[in-house]
């Protein structure tokens, strides 16, 4: 009798726990929808902290936008004097944005941050404006870079949720999401260049399924900092803490979490097609079918999302099948997170008949009133 007690009271605890929001040891953490950036979990998320070589996640970001992967340059003894970890660069040699941008986010050089903020900056007070700048732009507003590469200064904070974002952010970027997801990467640099190998400090990468990035950051005042990425399918999570003593198992727990959390909302539009109309066709419109759209989400309550289709006020003949004629998006607090092509699902091939320009531009002009 006291087994079958025990058991039903041991049964009636562990369901007040499903579900339960992950117990972290970080001072500040945040867990958000990579996809449409909703909050799934938070501690503190808007306390600002210092975050370490996290802020390569920005200075990286810049670099990746310059777009000029191949551009080589000559590293002077002004960029590599700088403390903490490295990439090994030295004055004299030749490196190339691409490798910069690898030896940011795997090997976390401060001498690589050092060597991005004179490049872009011209000196390390120039790139903080640029890093600042940016930083607005996002609308990342309680944060301010001072350094490039996270050392201490009592005006370089973030917070956990402004990190999200701009890891959000950063890992659109196709060089930085492919560099910040790598394990590993061979580059040439030196004088002259030779092979090297980098190994990512996020050890996430191998530890988490799923595991795509992004950084990991260390200072003893900041304390352990750490943004990650994971997706799995449709589902995709960012979740970032900042002084944190347990970082990894708070971040596998946090990622857990936001997976199971996860539901799939439809967008169906079932039967309702669009109709656009075709100049000079053999049929004088179109019809189109609407896709369906899924995201995953947290909260499949959720109201922040709209639906927008997009289609010129006319068509030109002659039109093939498969041809793309509009997009469908999908958008979550007006920003697009998602789209399909609209096609053409049938051949319409151009009529012939005598038409004057008169006529053609009377064909048109009717088209433009009909759409008013």
């Amino acid at each position: 009798m006291k087994k079958t007690i025990f058991f039903i009271l041991f049964c009636f605890l562990f369901s007040f726990n499903v579900g339960a929001n992950p117990s972290v040891s970080a001072r500040s953490a945040v867990l958000i929808n990579g996809t449409t950036g909703e909050v799934i979990f938070s501690k503190n998320q808007s306390e600002q902290l210092p975050m370490a070589s996290t802020t390569k996640i920005m200075t990286a970001l810049l670099l990746a936008e310059e777009n000029t992967p191949q551009k080589q340059v000559t590293v002077t003894k002004q960029m590599v004097t700088v403390e903490g970890s490295s990439m090994g660069l030295l004055p004299g040699d030749t490196v190339s944005y691409n490798d910069l941008l690898y030896g940011l986010l795997l090997a976390s050089g401060n001498d690589a941050a050092n060597s991005v903020a004179y490049l872009l900056g011209g000196s390390l007070e120039g790139f903080a404006k640029l890093m600042n700048l940016k930083a607005k732009q996002l609308g990342l507003l309680h944060t301010n870079f001072v350094t490039p590469s996270g050392l201490d200064n009592e005006n370089h904070y973030t917070t956990a949720y402004d990190l999200a974002r701009l890891a959000q952010y950063a890992m659109k970027n196709e060089a930085f999401y492919t560099a910040a997801s790598s394990k590993n990467a061979v580059l040439n640099y030196g004088n002259p260049p030779y092979r090297r190998q980098l190994t990512n400090h996020n050890k996430l990468l191998n530890l988490y399924d799923g595991a795509v990035g992004v950084k990991t950051g260390f200072t003893k005042k900041s304390g352990r900092c750490l943004v990650s990425a994971a997706r799995r399918n449709n589902e995709y999570l960012i979740a970032v803490t900042l002084s944190a003593p347990n970082d990894w198992q708070d971040h596998k727990a946090m990622l857990d979490f936001g997976f199971e959390a996860f539901v799939d909302k439809t967008f169906d539009f079932k039967e309702q097609t669009i109709n656009v109309p075709v100049v000079s066709g053999e049929i004088d419109r179109v019809t189109v079918n609407i896709p369906s759209l899924t995201v995953a989400v947290a909260n499949e309550k959720n109201s922040d999302f709209s639906t927008e289709c997009l289609v010129p006020k006319f068509l030109y003949a002659p039109l093939k099948e498969g041809d793309i004629v509009g997009q469908v998006v999908l958008k979550y607090k007006d920003e697009v997170i998602k789209s399909e092509n609209l096609i053409c699902e049938k051949e319409i091939k151009i009529k012939i008949e005598k038409k004057t320009f008169l006529d053609s531009f009377f064909q048109i002009f009717l088209l433009l009133i009909k759409q008013i």
